[in-house]
């Protein structure tokens, strides 16, 4: 990235100023390829792990088996967010807690490497520690190269950011799926581990470009609640390790003692976590309004990610077996159609930039409200738009890789009205109590989302049947009209926020 470095002129406060990245602090360039290496390892094996789970080569499950262990996979990711801002909080700070996430990362995909079944779902629980732990972290790494909220450069910052999470997910598919699908589906998994190596060597070379505020615990604990935290955390790990040891030596121990609590805790975690928000007394009234507004866009997320996550589960499950793969006689890999949302983010999200730019120089941008019924009712349209190819492959006939293409592309213009509108609004609404946690509280939507799919898996649902299909494609519509329909009841309950 050298050559992307340019002479600036110093800004006191800013480390590594003297040059640029873009126009943008140095350590921007740091981040950048940091987040840009984890996304790869972490799209990279996503792409490879609901086709390894069904692959006779692979753990041979059951598709119904698969999805709900891919989805507890991503809610678990998700859900681990909020106690890893907490960590970096409270204990390490967000710079060494992302040093150490990248570490956790990289062991997890040696380990997914390893040819055994056991390993495997130790490896995937790695992964997801942390990715909970980075997730969380490294966008508010970004934040503090910049002078406060107020500095022009910031917006345009997580632009570059963002650029770089769709260049890692790009990439991934195309190369770790193919090596993993077309030579041996470990060595895939090890590939995934480079990406990471390369990303935290990267973070580790780079990290003195960083601003002096990512090595500062905002909340040390004392070191009575750090004995205390240790003891209840130690309680609780007994208790687990006894609890399934007795499952085992019983003889009843199945895959969905574990998979039941998680999904479970993500559906009952972010409901706890947001009606604790909702009812504290220390809340104005205007900030209680606006979290009242919040909880409609909450749910709208959460239905919206139950659908769209699919595309890497249901959809990868479909085109593994039902569709031709091939466009004008050219094969490639099933995984290359992870590839397609992020091409598809980097050439559209422009564009709706440019949208909601022009509109509202005209008065005319659409509300957050209306933003997200569009963005709901687009995905439902994605799934109504799933059910052609099933009645191909129901007639006994591979579906064309077309139909699948053009599912992901009506999902990625739902997910850029909702997705972006969402994060944004988070900021936005959040109470001043509450403000560096309710990013997390926004990602507890994906965490309820795909323990919603993860359920209705472990429960035998086929979500590959078109009647199940087209009763998610009519939920996800029905909720973008209810939307729609409340749309200036939300938007009064929003108070000052657009």
């Amino acid at each position: 990235m050298a050559s992307s470095l340019t002479k600036d002129s110093a800004t006191p406060g800013i480390p590594g100023s003297e040059k640029t990245f873009f126009g943008h602090p140095r350590g921007l360039a740091t981040l950048f390829m940091t987040e840009m290496w984890e996304r790869f390892s972490y799209y990279g094996m996503r792409a490879l792990l609901p086709l390894y789970l069904v692959a006779p080569g692979g753990l041979h499950l059951s598709a119904a088996t698969a999805t709900a262990i891919y989805s507890v996979y991503l809610s678990l990711v998700y859900l681990l967010a909020l106690p890893g801002g907490w960590f970096a909080d409270r204990v390490l700070g967000p710079r060494r807690t992302v040093a150490v996430a990248g570490a956790v990362i990289m062991l997890g995909h040696l380990t997914l490497a390893l040819p055994y079944a056991g390993t495997f779902y130790a490896g995937l629980g790695l992964v997801a520690i942390g990715s909970g732990l980075l997730k969380a972290n490294i966008s508010t790494m970004v934040g503090h190269l910049y002078d406060g909220p107020d500095d022009p450069r910031r917006d345009g910052g997580f632009t570059v950011f963002y650029i770089g999470i769709n260049v890692g997910a790009f990439v991934a598919p195309l190369t770790i799926g193919t090596v993993g699908e077309s030579v041996n589906w470990h060595l895939g998994f090890a590939l995934a581990a480079v990406g990471m190596a390369l990303g935290l060597a990267q973070f580790l070379l780079g990290s003195r470009h960083l601003s002096p505020q990512s090595d500062v615990v905002p909340t040390p604990m004392s070191p009575a609640e750090k004995v205390s935290t240790l003891r209840k955390s130690a309680l609780w790990a007994a208790v687990a390790v006894v609890f399934y040891a007795v499952v085992g030596v019983s003889g009843h121990y199945t895959l969905n003692w574990v998979m039941v609590p998680i999904t479970v805790a993500g559906l009952v975690i972010p409901v706890v976590v947001l009606g604790r928000i909702r009812r504290d007394r220390t809340l104005d009234s205007a900030e209680r309004s606006k979290m009242s507004a919040y909880i409609w866009f909450f749910v709208a997320a959460a239905v919206f990610w139950m659908i769209y996550d699919q595309g890497g589960s249901t959809l990868s499950i479909f085109a593994d077996s039902s569709a031709k793969n091939s466009v004008l006689g050219w094969g490639f890999p099933v995984s290359w159609y992870q590839s397609v949302n992020p091409v598809l983010i980097m050439a559209l999200a422009p564009v709706f930039a440019a949208l909601w730019l022009a509109l509202a120089r005209r008065g005319k941008e659409p509300s957050t409200a209306t933003k997200f019924a569009f963005g709901l009712i687009l995905v439902g349209l994605s799934f109504f738009l799933f059910l052609a190819p099933l009645a191909i492959a129901g007639g006994g006939h591979k579906a064309a890789a077309l139909w699948l293409v053009a599912i992901y592309f009506v999902q990625t213009v739902g997910e850029l009205m909702l997705s972006p509108v969402g994060l944004s609004v988070t900021t936005k609404m959040a109470p001043a109590k509450y403000a560096s946690q309710m990013m997390g509280v926004w990602f507890l939507a994906v965490t309820a989302g795909d323990a919603t799919t993860g359920l209705l898996s472990i429960a035998g649902v086929d979500l590959n049947k078109t009647g199940v299909v087209a009763l998610e494609a009519v939920l996800a519509v029905a909720a973008g009209a209810a939307v729609w329909m409340y749309r200036r009841r939300v938007k009064a309950l929003m108070g000052d926020v657009n």
